[in-house]
């Protein structure tokens, strides 16, 4: 722990510069190793400066190709889960995550550890924030937005650790918590408290964003925060917490479901799209180019990035065949054979321009509040609140759409089913496997995982060689990082996570 945090502290935190501009010198983080962090925090005006570079982190590059950011664990979520298919070996980023190689790998700059550090990162950021903020010369107002946001941060961030490296079962090992600035290590205790923090802190921010205005949609409001709980939630199994908090994100979100003609790749590339509660923008300064979510998602081979020299990123033929033809959403996948772009490969996700990295990264949108909604009545047998829910979003795409008629685990596996379609590819994959306790399992035959590409001639989609998985395997469990078993005097090797 120690040597961790003083590296985040050190490099991590001298990032806090680099969000205030466009010009090519705030790429260089050389010269703020030498900044003194405490003046920073003065003002409001420069603790909001620390926290806009920390939201900058979260499309940084970390160490190689297949790390940056948030939108990189969001890939390796759904290349461990059902539904992503990976064409070809390619250049190989990526394709150990797919075949659960590298969740049990603890050693350095491997994918535990990269995961590990990123999270860290942001949670020793945003407590500083929290801890400065206080004293500086501001506004209430100001000190309760900057706080807010950040306690919305460490949310996030605890949410996916808790989920990357722990079971399901509140009773078993969680991840160390600090809640202030410290180099000292802590233990793993439990899920349950991970989660009770996880809580806290989101309660606090709504608390402190009521009323408050945002002027970046990288920046985390009410609606945002509201809608970071649902999600919290529905993972949790809290599910009517999750069917309040994602009513009321709606409700206090200033975005609108896409129409037919809006859900196209632009709606899935800008910050200002209708749908989106929050993202990342990314400009060509600050574009991390090879490194990035576009250069492994885009698939056309004028993009040059590494999607379109062989691992196209796919949808299973078992998925696409559930999507009517009349659904706007069945467009977002190739639906023929192409030498440029391999049936099923995905086109949802694309540069605005080939070429030009200044595309903006997807975080959250409103489609999803309304899945959470629906899934949580349906699971509370509300299901006339889960039916208008449901409707309310699915005619948006697919407008003789009705599930008037479901009822009970009917309308459950619809709505599971929807959101499967609705959010392909924005990150839920592997967490909704966990979170539903069904195992592993990938559909398997021509188009779908390891089966023939239909793409003509008689090749075969990349094999990940494993297709199923019991519910109670440890395979998805990320290791803890061999570093952190080292550095914190508070674990030992007996913390390490098994795995099968």
């Amino acid at each position: 722990m120690n040597k961790i945090y003083k590296r985040i502290s050190l490099v991590a935190f001298a990032g806090i510069f680099l969000v205030t501009s466009c010009k090519k010198e705030y790429l260089e983080t050389n010269p703020t190793d030498n900044v003194d962090a405490e003046t920073v925090f003065e003002t409001t005006d420069g603790a909001m400066v620390a926290l806009n570079g920390t939201i900058r982190t979260m499309y940084s590059s970390l160490t190689n190709h297949g790390n940056f950011g948030q939108k990189a664990y969001d890939l390796v979520s759904d290349l461990m889960g059902e539904d992503m298919v990976v064409h070809s070996q390619g250049y190989g980023w990526f394709n150990t995550d797919y075949n659960y190689a590298q969740a049990s790998n603890a050693q350095p700059d491997q994918r535990p550890d990269r995961t590990w550090y990123y999270y860290y990162r942001i949670i020793n950021n945003v407590n500083r924030i929290i801890a400065q903020v206080p004293n500086a010369t501001g506004t209430q107002e100001d000190k309760d937005h900057i706080i807010g946001q950040s306690l919305a941060l460490r949310a996030h961030s605890y949410y996916y650790l808790v989920n990357f490296f722990c079971k399901t079962d509140l009773n078993s090992p969680g991840v160390p918590l600090y809640t202030e600035p410290t180099t000292e290590g802590k233990g793993r205790g439990t899920v349950q408290e991970v989660y009770n923090q996880i809580f806290a802190d989101l309660t606090e921010a709504e608390r402190l964003l009521a009323g408050k205005s945002r002027v970046h949609r990288s920046h985390i409001n009410l609606a945002t925060a509201q809608g970071i709980h649902a999600r919290v939630a529905l993972q949790y199994g809290d599910y009517n917490t999750a069917l309040q908090v994602a009513d009321q994100a709606i409700a206090n979100s200033d975005a609108s479901l896409f129409t037919q003609g809006q859900y196209t790749a632009a709606g899935f590339n800008t910050l200002s799209s209708a749908e989106w509660l929050w993202g990342l923008e990314v400009n060509v300064e600050q574009s991390t180019i090879f490194a990035s979510f576009y250069s492994h998602m885009d698939n056309r081979q004028a993009t040059g990035g590494y999607a379109a020299l062989g691992t196209q990123k796919k949808i299973t033929k078992a998925l696409y065949d559930q999507i009517p033809e009349e659904d706007v959403r069945k467009n977002m996948f190739a639906g023929s054979p192409d030498a440029e772009l391999p049936i099923y490969s995905q086109v949802k996700f694309q540069l605005r321009q080939s070429g030009n990295w200044a595309s903006d990264y997807l975080l959250m949108r409103l489609a999803e509040m309304y899945l959470i909604k629906a899934e949580a009545a349906a699971r509370l047998g509300q299901d006339g609140v889960a039916i208008d829910a449901l409707q309310s979003l699915v005619v948006t795409r697919y407008p003789s759409y009705s599930a008037s008629n479901l009822g009970g685990n009917a309308l459950l596996q619809e709505i599971l089913l929807q959101r499967k379609i609705e959010l392909w590819g924005e990150g839920f994959g592997l967490l909704d496997i966990k979170r539903l306790g069904n195992g592993l399992n990938r559909p398997t035959g021509p188009g779908n995982h390891a089966g023939a590409n239909l793409n003509g001639g008689t090749a075969n989609n990349f094999n990940p060689n494993l297709f199923d998985l019991p519910a109670s395997t440890n395979r998805w469990l990320f290791a803890i990082p061999q570093d952190e078993i080292n550095a914190n005097k508070a674990l030992s090797t007996s913390d390490q996570n098994p795995s099968d």
